[in-house]
């Protein structure tokens, strides 16, 4: 089976939105969610518009992305963005108080 509607999940200060891109044969559907928390109810909302595979943004912790994967089953796979060691420094500039 072809991949042809794929999810993504990302978390950002005060996001709550959504996006729909889409060719003749593929979809996908971004939604922010502004706390990583808000990651299994957005996963479980991609479930139920038949997504075949969720990946999840840099920002969920793997506790968090340990509860969505618990919240959708091993049907649908989850992902995760991933940064390598050459992007630590910048990455706690970013999300440092």
């Amino acid at each position: 089976m072809a991949l042809t509607r794929f999810g993504f999940i990302v978390t950002g200060s005060q996001l709550d939105t959504r996006v729909v891109m889409r060719s003749a044969t593929f979809e996908m559907i971004a939604i922010g969610v502004s706390s990583p928390e808000q990651g299994p109810a957005a996963a479980l909302e991609l479930a139920r518009e038949g997504v075949q595979l969720v990946e999840l943004c840099g920002g969920f912790a793997p506790r968090h992305v340990a509860r969505v994967i618990e919240a959708l089953g091993p049907a649908i796979p989850v992902g995760v963005v991933a940064y390598g060691p050459e992007a630590i420094e910048a990455l706690h500039e970013l999300f440092a108080p």
